[in-house]
């Protein structure tokens, strides 16, 4: 998979435009209680694994508040938007969920997460960064890592 910029192919585009239809609503919510009300950073866990039943997975160790997204069968890629939750708490679910998969013998493991603390961005650039990220975690073949970024 060749990477130049935020270029990407066919498959992609179809996946981030999935995924973009599935989140803008509910993050146009969050990013209304990111500007009007105090420490509201969330935090969205992109990740996909093989040979495991991953949506079950995420249902059970999601929080209450947390919202679980099926974003492309194919591909067994889910998003877990984490409210009030800042980078280490992000972090933290992201390695727990990576240890539980590799234990359950899943493999093939990709996992991103991207720290939202600003409406700087628009919805679909942060969403674009998240997939992006993901797709550049596939490519250099980051599996069972978990992948960081911050918008801020």
């Amino acid at each position: 998979m060749a990477r130049e910029g935020l270029h990407f192919n066919e498959k992609q585009i179809k996946i981030a435009s999935k995924m973009i239809d599935k989140l803008e609503t509910t993050l146009d919510i969050l990013y209304y209680f990111l500007e009007h009300k105090k420490d509201q950073t969330f935090v969205i866990v992109l990740i996909s694994a093989k040979d495991i039943d991953l949506c079950d997975l995420l249902k059970k160790e999601k929080r209450d508040t947390d919202m679980l997204f099926k974003i492309n069968k194919e591909d067994d890629l889910y998003a877990v938007i984490c409210q009030k939750t800042k980078v280490e708490g992000g972090y933290r679910f992201a390695e727990r969920l990576l240890r539980k998969i590799l234990l359950s013998n899943g493999h093939s493991v990709y996992s991103v997460a991207l720290e939202i603390r600003t409406t700087k961005y628009s919805i679909k650039e942060a969403v674009l960064r998240l997939i992006d990220t993901y797709f550049q975690a596939k490519s250099e073949n980051k599996e069972g890592e978990i992948v960081f970024r911050s918008l801020y």
